[in-house]
Formats: C-alpha cells, sequence, structure tokens
C-alpha cells in the first residue's frame, strides 16, 4: 500500500510538472521569447497553475466524494457552474499572456536602442506626462498598430472570451471526475473481493464447526461402548481420543494441514472402530505412497470414513470395508467402499458431511478436485482425487 501510495505521489507531482511546462512551450511557439526564469518571475503564472490545481484537487477530493457521489446531482452541477463563473471571471490564461507581454515590454524599454522603433520617433519627446506613466503602453499608443504589436493589449481594448481558460477548466474538471471514478471503481471491487475472502472464510469455519462437534460425538460414543463393557482397550482408547481431539481442536483452524496428520487422525479413528464392530466386518486400511510434504484440507477424508463407518457395518450381516489413501507427485487419491444394506441407507449420499464436504472442496480445490459417488452392485463407493 505503501508503495501504491509513493508511486501515486510521483504520477502526481510528473503530471503538474508537465501541465506547468505547457505555458512555456506555448509562450515560445508564439515567438514571445519567454526563457523559464522570466516565466516564474510572472504573477500571471503562478495565478494561472494556482488555479487549475485547487480546481483539480477541490473537485476530486471535497466536491466529487461529499456531493457526486453522494447522489446529489443537481447541487454538485450547480457548484461546477459556480466554479466556471470564476474561472471566467479570473481569465487565468489571458491573464497569463497579458503579464508576459507587460514583461517582455518592460524589459525591451529598459534595453534601449536598438529597438524597433518609428523613424524619427523618440520614446517621451520632452518628458511623458506624468498620467501616462501609469501604464507600460502609455509611451507607444500613439505609435501606429503595425509598429505595436502590444497594442492589443492595453487598458481599454475590448477583450474577447477566454475560450482557452474554459476548455482547460473543463479539461481539469473531466480529468478529476475520471480520476475519482476509477479510484471509487478500484475501491467497490477491493470491498467486493475482501467481503468475498471473508464470506468463504467464515463459510469454511462454519462447516468445521458442523464438522468437529459431529466427529468427536461419534468418537466419544465409541469410548463409552468400551468403558461400560469394562474393554482392556479402553485406556489405549482414550489415548487415541486425545490425538484425534489433538488434531481436531489444533490443526483444523487451517485451511490445510501436512497429509500425514490427517493420515494418523484416520488411523487412530480406525482402530477404534475396529474395537467397536467385532468381527461381522473386516476393515481394509492400505496408505500407498510418499506423504511428507504433502498437504490436504483438514477433515475432509474423515468425513468420509465416518460415513463408512456409520452406514457400512451390520450386527447381523457380515460386511467389507475397503479404504485406501495413494499420493502421487501431482495428486491425492482416496477411495472408500462399504456394503451396502437396503432400507438402512436412504440418507448416505445426502447426508449433512457430505454435502458440507461438497462445498468445502468447491471453496478450497476449485477446479483441482474429482469426487464420484456411486451405489451400484450394493457398494456404495467414493472416489476422490486432490490436485496438490
Amino acid at each position: 500500500m505503501s508503495r501504491f501510495k509513493a508511486f501515486s505521489v510521483i504520477i502526481h507531482i510528473a503530471g503538474w510538472l508537465l501541465f506547468m511546462a505547457f505555458p512555456l512551450v506555448f509562450l515560445n511557439s508564439r515567438g514571445q521569447g519567454s526563457t523559464v526564469w522570466s516565466l516564474l518571475q510572472i504573477p500571471g503564472y503562478w495565478l494561472f497553475c494556482a488555479t487549475y490545481v485547487l480546481l483539480f484537487y477541490s473537485n476530486a477530493y471535497f466536491f466529487i466524494p461529499r456531493f457526486f457521489l453522494t447522489g446529489q446531482y443537481i447541487l454538485y452541477t450547480v457548484i461546477v457552474l459556480i466554479l466556471l463563473g470564476i474561472v471566467y471571471y479570473i481569465r487565468p490564461f489571458d491573464k497569463l499572456l497579458r503579464s508576459n507581454s507587460n514583461h517582455l515590454y518592460g524589459q525591451m524599454i529598459n534595453q534601449g536602442p536598438p529597438f524597433d522603433r518609428p523613424q524619427g520617433f523618440h520614446a517621451f519627446p520632452g518628458g511623458p506626462p506624468p498620467a501616462e506613466l501609469d501604464s507600460p503602453f502609455s509611451a507607444y499608443r500613439h505609435w501606429p498598430r503595425h509598429h505595436n504589436p502590444y497594442r492589443q493589449f492595453g487598458p481599454n481594448r475590448h477583450r474577447p472570451i477566454d475560450s482557452t481558460s474554459l476548455f482547460i477548466f473543463l479539461m481539469i474538471m473531466a480529468l478529476s471526475m475520471a480520476i475519482k471514478t476509477v479510484q471509487q471503481w478500484q475501491l467497490t471491487e477491493q470491498r467486493a473481493v475482501r467481503a468475498e475472502a471473508d464470506k468463504t472464510s467464515a463459510e469454511l469455519s462454519f462447516l468445521k464447526a458442523q464438522i468437529n462437534p459431529h466427529f468427536l460425538f461419534n468418537t466419544l460414543n465409541n469410548i463409552y461402548t468400551l468403558a461400560v463393557t469394562k474393554d482392556d482397550n479402553a485406556a489405549d482408547s482414550i489415548m487415541k481420543l486425545s490425538n484425534i481431539m489433538r488434531y481436531v481442536t489444533d490443526d483444523v483452524a487451517d485451511d490445510f494441514v501436512p497429509l500425514q496428520s490427517e493420515i494418523d487422525c484416520i488411523s487412530d479413528y480406525i482402530e477404534l472402530q475396529r474395537l467397536r464392530i467385532g468381527n461381522n466386518t473386516l476393515v481394509n486400511y492400505t496408505v500407498d505412497g510418499v506423504t511428507d510434504g504433502k498437504k490436504i484440507a483438514p477433515l475432509v477424508l474423515m468425513t468420509f470414513i465416518e460415513n463408512v463407518f456409520k452406514y457400512g457395518i451390520s450386527k447381523h450381516e457380515k460386511s467389507v470395508i475397503d479404504i485406501n489413501v495413494q499420493t502421487t507427485d501431482t495428486q491425492i487419491s482416496f477411495f472408500c467402499s462399504n456394503s451396502i444394506f437396503p432400507g438402512r441407507n436412504e440418507n448416505q449420499r445426502t447426508g449433512i458431511g457430505i454435502k458440507n464436504t461438497r462445498q468445502r472442496l468447491l471453496h478450497l480445490y476449485p477446479d483441482k478436485h474429482l469426487l464420484n459417488i456411486s451405489d451400484q452392485n450394493l457398494r456404495y463407493t467414493v472416489q476422490l482425487t486432490l490436485k496438490t
């Protein structure tokens, strides 16, 4: 942000330097021979520059935000017309030309001969009348028109409308309006992006908050069953639960965690489930490939693991559960499959855990995941591929 502000300041300074160089280029092109130093000594030059600098910043940083962007268009139009009237009255460009001509005229008088005076003419023959000393044009007002190039700027000369000042006014106002509009558009876009990011973060936090209590509730029920039956594995189960809770409460705060942490959590959870399900269910769990250096969204696989043990177990029928995690250099593949028992599995595909996981995958793996769920041949199968 600080670099952007510094760049903006540099752009403003460069722009105004170019603008302030415009009068010098223009006056030289008219053959008036102004130098930089002589131009800086002219009050009309500073009036010209200050007028438009003030117009630009007052319009960009006060009138537009205060009136135009708040919908007070009529009041803003009135203000612009008033500013236009002020510029028409001040005539900054016309005064710049007149001040420069007066300055050059005084220099030519002080230089003395050689000077393009009419033959036999003396600037102050016999001394000029005191009244004529008040005007720098007084000594030359009797020259013929073609000998006096400064006659057009005489005090009684009718001055046409200063169209150049009005044109520059319109350009300055339009430029400040364009710059402020673009800035406002960029600010709106930034706010929209920030709001979308905050919304996504809030949704992910909400989804995790839904997953974690559900997962812990099921696991605690399993531990409770072991404790009631006075199973010797209760102590080991409590240790595994402690590891799972540490992972769930500490690590899942991040969007991505090491894949090995997710696999350790899955392994502990499967061991806890094996103590509960007995011998009627065969669990085939394998991990293939190197997991070091891989990252994954936390609990994204645990949802399907929970689903398998929730719907793929029967107290009266034998069943088989297959779980496999395979990693390569570019992707993580997850596969799980369980038996379908008619009349029990209607909600397996559409449960809240599956729905939340789909949403998390859309947020965290946009265009980088492939999820296929099928229930054919009395087998419920999930195939998930994540690109890393």
